[in-house]
């Protein structure tokens, strides 16, 4: 993989040197790839809609088919192990096996719910069982079960096994689990790049702490389709998309997270004012806009002005731009804003609520900062006062009790992007909420209960890794929580994207994680600020100018 170190990020030689250079394979003639193996250099996968046994090369990601006189006897299989000649494919309810050399699958053991996955190594076969909610250990050639262990997540999740280990990836989830193969024991957990994994093959001799796995993924975006027949000649529809990639992961240990691919973003953020014509002129007039902030997913590694020069500041250790205008008379224009280029990663940090028990009390200087209501909470609301208290129940590790609030929040809440943002107590008896609607009731509820917690984002990039080099921009801005374990520090929680489905249960995917598409910025100041003398007429930001962003994939980066 490319490790892209731009010389100067404006400089025609940073372009070149950030030029997009990646392992993605794209497969062309399959409609999806479930299941992967390795076979010597070359990765198996099938295709459960065409009934393809494919063989892909992961040089060049052209994939031939193994079997073109049994198609049929491969459909709907979403599962594929490879041992010594011989293939195992999960399919319906039965796990059946065949030779490579000449294709006859039959049979092997047949599980009472539908089987998802299956993995291989030496005597022994893994199968993955979403409806059951276990990973089914059985003896390869006998067929009898030897013991099962609970699946690590909610989705459908396919398996690997490599020497001691047993990989997992789960398709809600979005992460890749490696677990202890005898006892389902979790070793480590990592966030994948791209939704949706539904296959997973490990090389020799991987190991927990850092290396690179091959990932599949199955999806389907939304495009313009051109039919020139049509009264319309412009019709939205879908297609496939079809990615092998390989997922590549440091854990450290020490700091208590794991990192995964990243990638080098240039984000440009402007503001264009374009709202004075029937106002006073301002005067003494400074705009404060923070920069990308640097955290254990996260590197600013440069940023230059936009539009007008800019005075760099530093607030509360944060970074910001504070652009100064003497005089903004009616009619007048400007766009001014900055560019960086960040490094981002996935992350997902590795504690559990036996690690917490011991955790120090909350630094007394934390009270007056994070569990107070700050921004109208309404955190003396008898509702909310109430939801408070049903939230945790009788939990008293800190951990599950925040998993226990955002679990209550989902419960309560469901997504709607709302015109203006309401009190919690509001938003509580709607039971609809943007995603700053989520956050202003988790801050409530987490700080009642003596959580500090706090307000951190801004903006998300467009999650098009596969599509580097081009322009994107979001459709909104974003805002997600921190709270804080003492001993530990500041944890990432979302707001609102992993309530996926009513009643749940909820995906933990970006509970103490983020991808990297995430863009963190100016936390625990305003991301933005304007700054007027005493006595000026009182104008917001909105009310002055339009903002603007946008991102680009530069390269790829190594965690």
């Amino acid at each position: 993989m490319l490790d892209p170190i731009p010389s100067s990020p404006s400089s025609p030689d940073a372009e070149r040197s950030s030029a997009f250079t990646s392992h993605l394979l794209q497969p062309i003639g399959v409609k999806a790839v479930y299941g992967l193996a390795l076979r010597g250099d070359d990765l198996l996968a099938v295709d459960p809609f065409r009934g393809y046994l494919l063989k892909v090369d992961p040089k060049t990601g052209d994939a031939a088919i193994l079997n073109p006189r049994h198609a049929a006897e491969f459909e709907q299989a979403t599962g594929l192990a490879h041992w010594e000649g011989r293939v195992w494919i999960a399919k319906g309810h039965s796990i059946y096996v065949t030779a490579l050399d000449e294709i006859n699958p039959v049979p092997v053991i047949t599980l009472p719910y539908t089987a998802d996955g299956v993995a291989v190594w030496e005597s022994t076969l893994y199968v993955s069982c979403k409806k059951a909610g276990y990973i089914y250990v059985y003896d390869r050639d006998s067929g009898h079960r030897i013991t099962q262990f609970p699946a690590p997540g909610i989705g459908v999740e396919n398996i690997s096994v490599w020497g001691d280990y047993l990989w997992v990836c789960d398709q809600t989830e979005q992460t890749v689990y490696c677990l202890d193969r005898a006892t389902g024991e979790l070793a480590v957990k990592m966030l994948t790049p791209f939704p949706t994994p539904t296959g997973i093959a490990v090389p020799p001799h991987t190991q927990p702490d850092q290396g690179t796995i091959w990932v599949s993924y199955t999806n389907e975006e939304p495009y313009v389709r051109d039919d020139p027949n049509g009264e319309d000649p412009y019709e939205l529809t879908f297609r496939d998309v079809t990615l092998i990639h390989p997922l590549t992961y440091r854990w450290d240990k020490a700091q208590n997270y794991c990192r995964t691919n990243g990638f080098l973003v240039e984000m440009t953020y402007v503001e264009e004012i374009d709202a004075l014509e029937d106002a006073a002129a301002l005067q003494n007039v400074e705009w404060r806009m923070a920069f990308p902030t640097s955290t254990d997913r996260q590197t600013l590694r440069s940023v230059e002005s936009v539009g007008q020069p800019y005075e760099e500041d530093v607030q509360n250790g944060e970074r910001v731009a504070s652009f100064k205008f003497p005089t903004l008379d009616p009619h007048e224009r400007h766009i001014f804003g900055w560019k960086a280029l960040i490094e981002v990663y996935g992350i997902k940090y590795q504690i559990s609520p036996r690690q917490v028990e011991s955790a120090p009390p909350l630094p007394t200087e934390f009270g007056p900062r994070y569990l107070i209501d700050d921004d109208e909470l309404a955190m003396d609301s008898p509702l909310i006062q109430a939801a408070a208290r049903d939230s945790i129940g009788r939990e008293t590790n800190l951990l599950r009790q925040v998993l226990s609030i955002r679990n209550y929040v989902y419960d309560k809440l469901s997504y709607a992007v709302t015109p203006a943002i309401e009190t919690p107590d509001v938003v509580l008896e709607r039971g609809r909420g943007s995603c700053g609607e989520y956050v202003g009731l988790l801050l409530a509820l987490m700080r009642l209960n003596g959580i500090a917690c706090r307000t951190v984002g801004r903006y998300k990039c467009p999650a098009q890794a596969d599509k580097p080099g081009i322009y994107l921009e979001p459709d909104f801005n974003h805002v997600w929580i921190e709270f804080y374990i003492p001993g530990f520090g500041w944890l990432p929680m979302e707001s609102n994207p992993d309530d996926i489905q009513d009643g749940g249960p909820y995906p933990t995917r970006f509970f103490m994680g983020l991808p990297w598409w995430h863009v963190e910025m100016g936390k625990g100041i305003p991301f933005e600020k304007l700054i007027r003398p005493e006595g000026s007429p009182d104008v917001k930001l909105g009310d002055l100018a339009v903002n603007h962003m946008r991102f680009r994939i530069l390269g790829e980066l190594k965690p």
